[in-house]
């Protein structure tokens, strides 16, 4: 039996040198093609993450941004009602400070009726309605019914008959309901 570690090394041929080069150049080319990929891969990589940054970075100064200008619209909105309101802050002053000795209570009265017209004349020109049902049918997304009546004809059924406090409408949207009495036919 011969021990392998003691056989005669190999005698290197022209062969072996020729098949080692070109393997070595096959590797050195395959590695160079990976390594080509491997950086476009990561240059792209890195184009796309520059662009979801700034892409990021866009979409959070539009949002502060809208924010902002939201917050400039509603100030500027408020600003206009409290324009329209100041005349009438002005002449309800002015009631405040009647001497009552000297003045007639009708014309008090009469003063805060011109008063509340002026307000509400305001507010209507900014989108505010008012609902003052008297006489129309009930319809349940404006009005309140507190109680019933009887009604006095078939026809007056499921109507208003008295208002107890009037309802806001602003620019389509209830802000409150009219309170209401609503005839009921007892048949």
């Amino acid at each position: 039996m011969t021990d392998p570690t003691n056989l005669p090394p190999e005698i290197p041929t022209a062969d072996d040198d020729v098949a080692s080069a070109t393997a070595d150049d096959t590797a050195d080319a395959a590695f160079d093609a990976v390594s080509a990929a491997e950086a476009d891969a990561l240059r792209m990589l890195s184009e796309q993450k520059d662009k979801y940054l700034r892409l990021f970075a866009e979409f959070e100064n539009f949002r502060k941004r809208s924010a902002r200008e939201r917050q400039e619209a509603e100030l500027k909105g408020m600003g206009m009602l409290i324009t329209g309101l100041l005349d009438s802050l002005d002449d309800l002053g002015r009631v405040a400070h009647v001497d009552p000795a000297t003045t007639a209570a009708q014309a008090i009265v009469d003063g805060v009726e011109m008063v509340e017209k002026k307000v509400l004349k305001s507010l209507a020109g900014h989108g505010l309605e008012v609902v003052n049902p008297v006489g129309e049918v009930f319809n349940p997304a404006l009005h309140e019914a507190l109680t019933a009546v009887p009604a006095a004809l078939p026809e007056e059924d499921e109507r208003v008959a008295q208002v107890y406090q009037v309802g806001y409408v602003f620019h389509g949207q209830l802000l409150r309901p009219a309170r209401v009495v609503v005839k009921q036919w007892p048949g």
